[in-house]
């Protein structure tokens, strides 16, 4: 059985535009037919309107004639707009199902041509390319027919009208049917050519911006820019040859288009003058020269859009023209389920290089044994278990599974037994919970749906545990903002337990959390977040742009404050300057400063600035004064103390702040209120309910500790963790450490629960407890999991039942942990240089 999707490699453009869609065609058809039948109606009524009801004055006539002439040409154009819709459904449709088939073959691609294929080629293809062939699968059948029946009705009707006069209106069409499609072939070719080189552009871009850090490091800028400029350069005359081909097109069919009214005059005038013509006639024959722009027109850019549709399709199907690396699912019957047995025998693989990477290797692990295998780097470690996964095709030997031979078996037959987490997992765009569920939900897509037997919360908190990322997990929790419509039901339990925190742990946690306190200064909170005491609910002044806010502008100069923090403001910037000046410009020494590494240089101009003009301030350096003056922190900041009567000042001004809001701008601040929830702070910052200080490096462990323990006495414990779990990590987990990214990859694997288990170096980036912890879990599996660990850390591998070293594409010594020791072979070595 082949890939479903294999078939787009075979199917034609033009089959599109029936793929499920034949009714909408014949009703299409239907319309079309109709409409162009109708539209020689208000041709015939001019005539009639000119040689009957005006020749003879009659009123009447001309009423009826004209009425007619409305009808028809509302009716047509109702017609018109429902062949539109019916075109526009078969496109979109034809797109959507290209997109999906092309996405579903592209999925089941061999992991190698991932390794020559740039992730930039294959999104301007299923975004870009595919988007004409969609466009022309809508025009295929309507536009032609519509085109060609059209030009039909009107040739009869003027040839009927007058034979003569017809078909010398006829002549300049053969010239044009071979003209344009000449020209249309040249320009086809040079949308080829720029097909090619933009998908060159666009894996330039792709390349730069993923290797950005080896550009930087490498001060490469001239190198990279001088290959995307020749890249451009290229495309620049290529558009200017397609498009001379374009314009030349559409400048040659509207000269002849042109000239066909001119001879109409020509001739059709002489008929006319001599009585050989009537008026009428002649008046149609004019009218319907007109109309027979719109459909050869129409012909033209059809023409146009099915070679660009053709040409960007057939690049689509030749990019990814390539098997499937291997048949999706078993045909006939139900997946196998295996017991664990795994033998390898004589095992090869060569790339098309003709390089060897693997070179005949024979090893057999029994259900539920546990392999470890180790090795110099280059070794084929990584291919062998990927040749085992069935990741890669092997060229020579066999792997069985149960007795079946791995590159016989369906994809599904692998991946329902077998779990494998690499060294440097993916992680999607996705929540964390998702993430954990991904491997165990790609056989079971209902459970995506909400409609299986997913595996329930304990069941995720019990394998966030064993991999050591319960306590990551917790924090993401704790650092989120609860929406009051959501978590409507949990916000009076976080306050009753901010209270018990405070109450229990307030005396015993004083040398770790400054609490918020409304009659004492906060010494670890800044200038500006005294003055607030409180959090903004929506944009407000802060202490970088305050001086955009009349209104904390005003409030200073009413407090008094303007001045005293102006004087307080030069002395950190000038305290901070003379400290750090002679400094070597690195981060660690301004940690304690209020003006960052970035921003010294700045300041320290401004320093001598004032001090050249004693003293005096500009409006703009006052700006930065303020800020600096505002974001001053006494708990962090060490440069200089606080003055007494500043720290009154600004007490007396909270006050004062509180009640300028609530009269001037009421809403627009939450203040710290002990019985209120803070909605625009994380959870852990509404239950500590002030500021940990920097001083003790484990005050948040210890906080942690305590809230846990009230979070189990309320029963809250399991929620807090399922809202960490709706953390989302970012594309490729970005927003995650690299040890949390395996810590998560594990977790998903060990819900899966699958009957084998292999691990490429996938504890690499735990740190010594997180490792113990998942090596602890990985020996509870003993003779229950079977599973292949290529191990970098050797002080592991005693405890596998088996240790195969790999060197130079080979196993060179196979065996327990004591008889490698004991032969005192490779392993052996390894181990005592590593002392």
């Amino acid at each position: 059985m082949k890939n479903k999707s294999f078939s787009i490699l075979n199917k034609s453009l033009f089959s599109w535009s029936f793929s499920g869609q034949i009714k909408l065609q014949i009703i299409l058809v239907l319309i079309i037919c109709i409409t162009v039948f109708i539209r020689v109606i208000p041709l015939e009524m001019q005539k009639r309107i000119v040689n009957e009801a005006i020749k003879l004055r009659n009123a009447d006539l001309l009423l009826i004639y004209s009425g007619i002439y409305f009808v028809s040409i509302v009716f047509a154009g109702i017609l018109k707009y429902l062949s539109n819709i019916c075109q526009t459904i078969i496109s979109q449709r034809a797109l959507s199902n290209m997109r999906k088939d092309f996405y579903d073959h592209i999925l089941t691609l061999p992991v190698t041509f991932f390794r020559t294929t740039s992730p930039g080629m294959v999104v301007t293809t299923l975004i870009n390319e595919l988007a004409s062939a969609g466009e022309y699968a809508g025009i295929a059948i309507a536009v032609p027919i519509t085109s060609i029946l059209s030009l039909l009705v009107f040739f009869i009707y003027l040839i009927y009208l007058n034979s003569t006069l017809g078909l010398v209106s006829l002549v300049i069409y053969p010239v044009v049917i071979f003209l344009i499609p000449f020209l249309q072939k040249k320009a086809s070719a040079a949308n080829r050519k720029r097909m090619d080189i933009t998908r060159n552009l666009s894996n330039k871009i792709t390349e730069s911006i993923a290797g950005i850090h080896e550009i930087q490091a490498n001060g490469a800028f001239a190198i990279e820019t001088f290959k995307f400029n020749k890249i451009v350069d290229k495309l620049y005359k290529i558009r200017i040859k397609w498009n001379l081909f374009k314009f030349s097109i559409k400048a040659s069919n509207n000269f002849f288009n042109n000239l066909s009214p001119f001879i109409i005059f020509i001739i059709g005038g002489y008929l006319s003058i001599n009585g050989r013509l009537e008026l009428g006639v002649l008046v149609v024959f004019l009218s319907v020269q007109e109309k027979l722009f719109d459909p050869w027109k129409e012909l033209i850019e059809y023409y146009q859009t099915y070679q660009d549709a053709l040409v960007r399709y057939k690049k689509a199907i030749e990019y990814f023209d390539e098997d499937p690396f291997g048949v999706l699912e078993p045909a006939g019957r139900d997946p196998y389920i295996f017991n664990g047995k795994l033998e390898v025998k004589d095992l090869s693989f060569a790339t098309d290089d003709g390089v060897i990477l693997l070179d005949k290797i024979n090893f057999s692990i029994n259900p539920g044994e546990h392999l470890a295998i180790i090795g110099f780097s280059g070794s084929g470690k990584s291919t062998l278990i990927h040749c085992i996964n069935k990741l890669y095709k092997y060229t020579g030997g066999h792997v069985y599974i149960d007795g079946k031979e791995v590159k016989d078996l369906s994809i599904k037959d692998v991946a329902l037994n077998i779990g494998f987490v690499s060294q440097t997992p993916y992680l999607f765009d996705a929540t964390i919970k998702e993430n954990l569920l991904y491997s165990y939900m790609s056989d079971k897509i209902s459970c995506l749906e909400s409609l299986g037997n997913c595996p329930t919360l304990d069941d995720l908190v019990k394998v966030l545990q064993e991999t050591d990322m319960f306590i990551d997990v917790l924090h993401f929790g704790l650092n989120t903002i609860l929406s009051s419509e959501k978590y409507h039901d949990l916000i009076s339990v976080i306050v009753a337990i901010r209270n018990k925190f405070i109450r229990l742990y307030g005396d015993n946690l004083s040398d770790y959390v400054e609490f918020f306190d409304e009659t004492k200064y906060q010494y670890n909170c800044s200038i500006y977040e005294n003055l607030v005491f409180g959090v903004p609910n929506q944009k407000a002044p802060n202490e970088k742009g305050m001086d955009d806010r009349a209104f904390f502008i005003n409030f200073l100069n009413e407090t008094g404050l303007t001045k005293p923090l102006e004087e307080l403001g030069i002395a950190l910037a000038t305290q901070v300057v003379n400290i750090l000046k002679n400094l070597p410009y690195e981060g660690i020494f301004f940690e304690q400063s209020p003006i960052s590494y970035d921003e010294f240089e700045e300041y320290k101009l401004l320093v001598d600035q004032i001090k050249k003009s004693d003293h005096k301030v500009t409006s703009i350096q006052q700006k930065k004064i303020l800020e600096l003056a505002l974001r001053f922190t006494p708990g962090k900041h060490k440069v200089i103390a606080l003055s007494d009567n500043i720290e009154k000042m600004i007490l007396k001004g909270r006050k004062l702040f509180r009640n300028k809001v609530i009269t001037g701008a009421p809403g627009r601040f939450s203040f710290y209120k002990i019985s209120d929830y803070l909605y625009s702070q994380s959870i852990l910052n509404n239950i500590i309910f002030g500021k940990v200080k920097d001083i003790n490096p484990f005050a948040k462990q210890k906080i942690t500790q305590h809230i846990v323990q009230l979070f189990v006495e309320e029963d809250i414990l399991e929620r807090i963790i399922e809202i960490g779990m709706e953390f989302t990590v970012g594309s490729k987990g970005e927003k995650l450490s690299g040890g949390q990214r395996q810590k998560i990859a594990i977790a998903r694997i060990i819900l899966k629960d699958p009957g084998y288990l292999i691990m490429d170096e996938a504890t690499s980036s735990l740190d010594n407890k997180s490792q113990a912890r998942i090596q602890n879990l990985i020996n509870s599996k003993k003779g229950k999991v079977t599973i292949i660990s290529v191990v970098h850390r050797l002080n592991i591998i005693k405890n596998f039942d088996k240790i195969a070293v790999m060197k130079a594409s080979k196993i060179v010594e196979m065996g327990t942990y004591k008889e490698l020791i004991a032969n005192k072979g490779i392993l052996y070595e390894l181990l005592q240089s590593s002392k």
